[in-house]
């Protein structure tokens, strides 16, 4: 937008530029006139007259048109030096040092234990999870950013201060249903980010002990889980001022904590710098792979995912899926046997009971089939799927 403008000005500027010249050529050329002949002395003396009271009025009437371009042209060039100074001293300035969002964490602490050796918890392609024990006794979750990778110094300062002004509209982001930015440090060539710290671990881990039959999950917590996670979706997409679009939502962005209520991780982190680009996986919407193109209707599809684990069991990545009986993916298995009238085939065998609730999830097929619609206008928007599922007894 700003370089729309500028280059609009920079084209009226040349435009007057050349209005100018030409007036100012105009001018000497009046200048330089001479009268060619004269027919008869006695009419000499009243063409002179004539001649310079005609000179006269131009030379006034341009020099009136002179002097206001060059008064139009110099206020335009004050403006925009003006302007440029204001957006250089109103630029975002580079932070150094921890930057904090909340009194759990002290800047000394924070630096002191981040020089320390800690734990990792995970890793990703965009950075790796470490958990960090505080001076104080408070333990966070310490993310990594890869480094940001640019040439030129002025490109790391932009990208830099582009990551910091992400960061500060993410850390406005306040909802029980997310993982809330609590500081981040900047170093010399990456950004940390800092989170509370959950023990519980993510839906992903949740999901492998279910399928190792170490854990059990109940149809009552994994719909608390997916009413949970739309929850924190609906919160990005339509409270969050300017919107913020999740990105690369999927069981290990999930975090449980001791009750199983969801809270989303790296809410809006994949666009932030070149290098953190999203990774293709089953959870990614197909337009995704065929323009490259992320809306708000893309988390929808990823929630239709997860959605559709909790409902199954199932990991997305099984064999199975690949395989032509299967359907090509977990989405067009949903679709095939919902279609064919067998969503019961399609429920994890050990959340089947009460006939009510069992209703309930034959619901939430329907509604994780729609979410993995191909077509993107298809899907319901997050505002949408709160009440539905909510509500599915009602329906």
């Amino acid at each position: 937008m700003a370089w729309s403008a500028t280059t609009d000005l920079n084209s009226k500027t040349l435009t007057l530029m050349l209005l100018f010249i030409f007036l100012f050529a105009t001018f000497q050329s009046a200048q330089c006139e001479q009268p060619s002949s004269s027919s008869s002395s006695s009419n000499s003396t009243s063409n002179s007259r004539v001649s310079e009271s005609k000179t006269g009025w131009r030379r006034i009437v341009l020099s009136i048109v002179f002097g206001g371009l060059t008064g139009f042209f110099a206020a335009i060039m004050l403006a925009c030096l003006i302007r440029f100074f204001v957006l250089y001293m109103n630029r975002t300035p580079i932070l150094k040092g921890p930057v904090i969002f909340t009194p759990k964490i002290s800047p000394k602490t924070l630096q002191s234990a981040l020089s320390n050796e800690n734990q990792l918890l995970g890793s990703s392609p965009n950075g790796n999870y470490f958990k960090v024990v505080l001076d104080n006794g408070h333990t966070v979750a310490v993310k990594r950013l890869e480094p940001v990778d640019c040439s030129a110094e002025a490109q790391r300062k932009s990208a830099k201060r582009k990551v910091q002004r992400e960061l500060e509209m993410l850390a406005n982001a306040r909802h029980h249903n997310l993982m809330s930015l609590g500081a981040y440090v900047r170093e010399p060539d990456r950004f940390s980010l800092v989170y509370d710290y959950v023990a519980t671990g993510s839906l992903e881990d949740a999901m492998n002990r279910v399928r190792m039959n170490q854990l059990q999950l109940n149809w009552e917590i994994r719909h608390r889980i997916a009413v949970g996670v739309i929850k924190g979706i609906q919160y990005l997409h339509f409270e969050c001022n300017p919107r913020i679009l999740h990105n690369n939502l999927k069981p290990s962005n999930v975090l449980l904590d001791a009750e199983f209520e969801p809270r989303l991780a790296d809410c809006g982190l994949s666009h932030l710098m070149p290098n953190l680009g999203r990774t293709s996986s089953c959870y990614t919407a197909p337009e995704c792979f065929q323009n490259c193109r992320y809306t708000e209707k893309s988390d929808i599809f990823s929630f239709g995912v997860i959605l559709g684990v909790l409902l199954t069991g199932k990991d997305p990545m099984d064999p199975f899926f690949g395989e032509l009986s299967g359907g090509g993916s977990l989405g067009r298995w949903l679709r095939h046997l919902q279609q064919a009238g067998e969503a019961r085939e399609v429920l994890d065998k050990t959340i089947l009971g009460e006939e009510v609730e069992e209703d309930e999830m034959l619901m939430a097929v329907r509604i994780a089939v729609v979410c993995l619609s191909d077509l993107p206008a298809d899907r319901p928007s997050s505002d949408e799927l709160v009440p539905m599922l909510t509500q599915l007894h009602s329906f």
